[in-house]
């Protein structure tokens, strides 16, 4: 994901088509941040199509809003629980941020997760490429 600006944090709720089985399917909402509300909603249908058995052709969305901060004025502490897949398995992990609102500390989570990725791939010093004494014989 391209978190280039700060992200938002949505409220996204869908629900099957109905259908002659049944005439008022159950809802499914999710809290979801992205940078507006289009993005907000392929997660949605990815995870919901893991979580039931629903797809975006038999389905529906029903609301798709902005959540806002009650209290955005004041500093918090949030703790942000994540997990992730490297070469060596999955790993769980336990974040703390200190922000505004909920949506900045996910900014920071997701800024900090690029860092630490990019940051571990290059932990070997430099090597200058190899260079042959006469290019033009192949081995």
């Amino acid at each position: 994901m391209k978190a280039s600006g700060t992200l938002r944090e949505y409220e996204v709720v869908g629900r099957c088509l109905p259908a002659p089985k049944c005439h008022t399917p159950t809802l499914y909402r999710m809290r979801i941040f992205a940078l507006n509300h289009v993005i907000a909603k392929s997660p949605f249908w990815y995870l919901v199509s893991q979580l039931k058995k629903m797809k975006k052709s038999s389905g529906e969305i029903v609301y798709c809003g902005q959540v806002f901060e009650k209290s955005f004025l004041r500093v918090k502490n949030f703790g942000i629980w994540l997990r992730y897949d490297s070469r060596s398995g999955t790993h769980n992990m336990d974040r703390e941020y200190r922000d505004l609102t909920t949506a900045g500390a996910v900014t920071q989570c997701y800024r900090d997760m690029v860092e630490e990725i990019a940051a571990s791939k290059y932990h070997w010093p430099h090597k200058p490429p190899f260079t042959a004494k006469r290019p033009n014989i192949f081995f």
